[in-house]
């Protein structure tokens, strides 16, 4: 079945999503934006961009994988993924530390720090692929191969509009005054946007896993 609008809409905010939703390299990019500017922050986020890439792809493999085989594995995949973002959003929430993004000291090649770390990130993927899986599970019906390539172009579209705006944020004084006087507000906030991601994940594979 053709790739619609919608489906590539989907992807394009299921990547701006994933960009946007704060956790662990949005906290670094805080962190490196507070302490050196919006140039910094700009050369991290093109090395993370590679990560975010090799992340989606490999979420869009499974999720495509998932459909070939049929929704039954989709949905439980939805619902684990569901499940994670939960969990990691209850632990973020809790939190008492003073914040993550404070600890980063100035880097002198910011651009091999976010590729370094949009990589070798052990949350990426699991985020990635819960975050595309709650917003693709409604246009399940029309996935197939031939829709890997659009929904990534899509996606890195997604990408990089989000993070033309985090670097229209990060470097400005009062955001990282913000940031440096609420570090941990920022790391709950971000609990709780993880927790609905993670809670639209689950109620989606449910209602697919209930009618089985």
């Amino acid at each position: 079945m053709a790739v619609n609008a919608g489906l590539l809409f989907a992807s394009a905010v299921s990547g701006a999503a994933y960009t946007l939703a704060p956790g662990p390299a949005f906290l670094a990019l805080l962190g490196i934006g507070a302490s050196q500017g919006r140039r910094a922050g700009a050369w991290f986020l093109g090395g993370l961009f590679v990560g975010d890439i090799l992340w989606a792809s490999l979420s869009l493999v499974a999720i495509l994988g998932a459909r070939s085989f049929g929704t039954l594995v989709f949905d439980i995949l939805g619902l684990l993924c569901g499940l994670y973002l939960g969990w990691l959003g209850v632990r973020a929430t809790m939190s008492r530390a003073s914040g993550d993004g404070t600890r980063e000291d100035a880097l002198r090649r910011p651009v091999l720090r976010g590729l370094a770390f949009g990589i070798s990130n052990p949350k990426a993927y699991p985020v990635a692929i819960a975050m595309f899986t709650a917003l693709l599970a409604d246009h399940a019906g029309s996935l197939g191969w031939n829709a890997f390539a659009p929904l990534l172009g899509a996606a890195c579209v997604g990408f990089v509009a989000a993070d033309l705006l985090l670097l229209g944020m990060v470097g400005a004084g009062p955001v990282r005054q913000f940031y440096r006087r609420h570090a941990l507000a920022v790391t709950r906030v971000s609990g709780l946007i993880f927790l609905g991601f993670g809670l639209h994940a689950i109620v989606t594979a449910g209602q697919g896993l209930y009618r089985r």
